[in-house]
């Protein structure tokens, strides 16, 4: 059966992480893994969450399935996170989803039923797994120009250059907010005119929302897909627990469908269950359901939100550190835009040859295009890392 098989290529940032943990170095420094960290390394369990998992230890009383929506408490509370307490509840139809990934996975595969002969447009560059998802669902793919390596920008007028080259029908794939990988984002301003495009050409907006709080703030982060959602007949949007609720390893996410009337929602939510059914029948139920309790309760509520905050103005000041550092160490403004980026990533502009000397004479790790998890930075070092950076330009 499997004599014919060849190895696969291994994961590009799970090979980095064996790498790192091989290094003896003391002084390494890990900025490749995309997980947010607090100052002491570690990836917390956040505070309302967890008393919210001991609750609904002391009160469930059964692990029978819940069903392929999943936790409908965690949906209703998605639904009005993501579009906000005036989503047009009629047209809106939501399904847990394991993690962010089966969310987009299972719009991938809903999209391919709806219209098999549709183009699903990705952001240059984009986020790595985005391509294998769309692939799998048999999707075809193509590319809209985005970031500017140069100067740390987005590529606004080829953009919509790009996009202008999309067919009546076809998918644009779009980051919510802080993207990934570069962390630079649209204002509200590109998204209105982005908006009108999709509308003028008939193009079906796709929105991963990956990082919702940890950009500008919850309300700021979910503006543009509002927006969007406000103005365009029909959309579909996967977001993501894994990061603002800090449960990744238990793979929390939501799927968002906003059919054109009611009619038209119910029929593709059924296909979106059917769907789920088919690959892997039930979502799993425990962090959602403490997240349905965190929002529920209003004082989980106002504390998560609180320690949200805390950890966006964490990034924010290591941002602000880094570009401040290496403002100093290259005496030149080439790496502000660092500061101006907003989310857990952004891109230095490196070459990979850049980043294996960082990583082989510095111990500094990175993936090879020079993406950097912000929230690996370690604050009482910076100095040390800009100059690290600065020695193989």
């Amino acid at each position: 059966m499997f004599e014919d098989l060849k190895q696969a290529q291994p994961d590009k940032i799970l090979a980095l992480m064996a790498q790192f943990r091989e290094d003896p170095r003391p002084a390494k420094i890990d900025l490749g893994v995309g997980v947010y960290k607090d100052e002491n390394g570690r990836t917390p369990v956040m505070r309302a969450v967890r008393e919210a998992e001991k609750r609904l230890y002391d009160a469930q009383t059964t692990k029978a399935y819940v069903g392929m929506a999943g936790d409908l408490a965690f949906d209703a509370g998605m639904v009005e996170l993501v579009l906000g307490a005036d989503a047009p509840k009629d047209r809106v139809r939501c399904a847990q989803a394991p993690g962010g990934s089966g969310a987009l996975r299972i719009i991938a595969e809903l999209l391919k039923l709806a219209r098999p002969d549709a183009t699903v447009w990705m952001s240059d560059p984009t986020w790595p797994n985005h391509l294998p998802m769309m692939k799998g669902a048999g999707l075809k793919i193509a590319e809209y120009p985005y970031f500017d390596a140069a100067t740390g920008t987005v590529r606004f007028d080829a953009m919509l250059d790009g996009l202008g080259q999309a067919k009546a029908g076809d998918v644009v794939l779009l980051h919510g907010c802080c993207h990934n990988p570069t962390g630079a984002n649209l204002d509200m301003g590109q998204w209105e005119k982005l908006t009108g495009l999709l509308i003028e050409r008939d193009l079906f907006p796709f929105v991963d929302l990956a990082y919702q709080g940890f950009g500008e703030g919850l309300e700021a982060d979910a503006a543009a897909t509002r927006h969007v959602a406000s103005r365009v007949p029909e959309m579909a949007i996967a977001a993501s627990c894994s990061k603002n609720f800090s449960v990744y390893r238990d793979r929390v996410g939501a799927a968002i469908l906003i059919g054109r009337d009611k009619a038209g929602a119910d029929a593709a939510f059924s296909q979106l269950l059917g769907v789920a059914r088919g690959m892997y029948s039930m979502p799993p139920d425990h962090s959602a359901a403490a997240i349905a309790i965190v929002m529920q309760d209003p004082d989980l509520y106002g504390d998560w939100k609180v320690e949200l905050e805390e950890v966006r103005l964490r990034m924010l000041r290591l941002r602000k550190g880094l570009a401040d550092a290496l403002r100093r160490k290259s005496n030149s403004d080439r790496f502000d835009f660092v500061a101006e980026h907003r989310g857990m990533f952004s891109r230095l502009g490196l070459t990979p040859e850049q980043v294996e000397r960082l990583r082989d004479e510095h111990g500094v790790y990175m993936v090879s295009d020079s993406r950097i998890n912000v929230a690996g930075l370690p604050e009482d070092r910076l100095d040390d890392l800009a100059a690290a950076i600065v020695s193989v330009l």
